[in-house]
């Protein structure tokens, strides 16, 4: 590619800022609960450029229709999962969470769940991540109590007022109960679970939030966490999990800094090398493509409306270069097969035997002009009747 000469310091930079809008928006599309839906509209866009290339007017026409309110469209499909990436956006740089239990604070939960589930008693309790719940709360009772199995034990009571809700804990503290969450529709993984586990994974699939559930009716203890249930057999098990989504908050000292960060990255390289390419494929076409350039054309000489009872015995030259001007990315996607010469032969009968040869005889893609055609006459050998 002759372009890549031409490659500066600034467009690297360009590139690489690009790659990384896109390596977070392959990320958010793979977690984004909207995420069939994206792939329709990209089906629709494949088809849409078919259409194009096709020259399907009217298949065009109405896709051009559907894409003038295409921005209209997103926002109402995906308001839930662009205010999400937003809010990710906002918050990844800030490092900034709710407080996390401590090792005593994840027994007593731990404890307190399996002692539910023994009795049969329902729960429903959220840890925060980074992001913001409040959107995503409705209802609830303010309290600020220390962390306890007592405090719990009584807040699920099936003779509480909000035995049916949910309970917010952050660092070691009980902040608010009796929270009403948002409920999934995912009916696969919730397999049979009830109106708790549709909070429970509603939420996961709205925030970064861990939520634990007990089931009063089949006496179990499940994990919800990022759009995923799944059950806890043993306390072990549990402890495993908090452990693991407490250490996204507070990462030990190797997976810090620098390096750090570079190992959390190189986990993720397969979308980082779909990100880079997909920049550079962008870049070539949006940077030096829309640059104007020339390109020469060798071009063969078609011969129509011949008068009948002659016959065309040559044509010298047989080709003709035709240079041609416009966008880079234009003159690229202009096939051979798109440009070609016509001449006229209805004035042989007239003796005529040299023929001019311009921009008016050449037909070609709209996107592109004819500049320059030589040789500009072309003699054809006749036998005549």
């Amino acid at each position: 590619m002759p372009f890549l000469a031409e490659l500066r310091l600034s467009d690297l930079v360009d590139m690489a800022i690009v790659a990384g809008l896109l390596w977070v928006g392959i990320a958010w599309l793979r977690n984004s609960r909207a995420r069939l839906a994206l792939v329709g509209l990209a089906a629709l866009g494949a088809l849409f450029l078919s259409a194009r290339g096709f020259d399907l007017r009217l298949t065009t026409w109405l896709l051009q229709g559907f894409f003038a309110v295409g921005a209209l469209v997103l926002v109402v499909v995906f308001q839930d999962d662009l205010r999400r990436l937003f809010e990710r956006i906002a918050v990844w740089g800030l490092r900034r969470g709710a407080p996390r239990p401590t090792r005593r604070g994840q027994d007593v939960l731990v404890r307190t769940c399996f002692a539910l589930a023994h009795d049969k008693v329902g729960a429903l309790i959220v840890l925060p991540g980074k992001e913001p719940l409040t959107r995503h709360m409705e209802g609830g009772v303010s309290l600020d109590g220390q962390l306890s199995e007592e405090l719990l034990a009584s807040l699920f009571d099936p003779g509480s007022d909000g035995h049916d809700g949910a309970v917010v804990v952050h660092g070691d503290r009980v902040t608010r109960f009796a929270c009403h969450l948002p409920l999934s529709t995912d009916w696969g993984t919730l397999a049979g679970g009830g109106t708790r586990h549709a909070a429970a994974l509603g939420l996961s699939e709205r925030s970064d939030a861990l939520c634990l559930v007990v089931s009063e009716e089949r006496g179990q203890v499940s994990i919800a966490f990022e759009g995923e249930l799944r059950i806890a057999r043993e306390p072990e098990e549990l402890k495993r999990v908090l452990r693991g989504f407490l250490a996204e908050g507070r990462r030990p000292a190797r997976e810090r800094g620098f390096w750090g960060q570079a190992r959390r990255i190189g986990r993720r390289w397969r979308e980082g090398l779909v990100a880079v390419g997909a920049a550079f494929v962008l870049w070539s076409v949006a940077i030096p493509g829309a640059d104007i350039g020339l390109v020469t054309r060798e071009v063969p000489i078609r011969v129509s409306n011949l008068p009948d009872g002659y016959l065309l015995e040559d044509v010298d030259p047989p080709v003709v270069m035709v240079q041609l001007e416009g966008k880079r990315r234009d003159l690229v996607l202009a096939s051979t097969d798109a440009v070609s010469v016509e001449v006229d032969a209805w004035l042989v009968q007239l003796g005529r035997r040299t023929f001019q040869v311009g921009a008016e005889q050449i037909a070609h893609p709209e996107d592109v002009r004819v500049v320059g055609v030589r040789p500009s006459k072309i003699k054809l050998s006749i036998v005549e009747p």
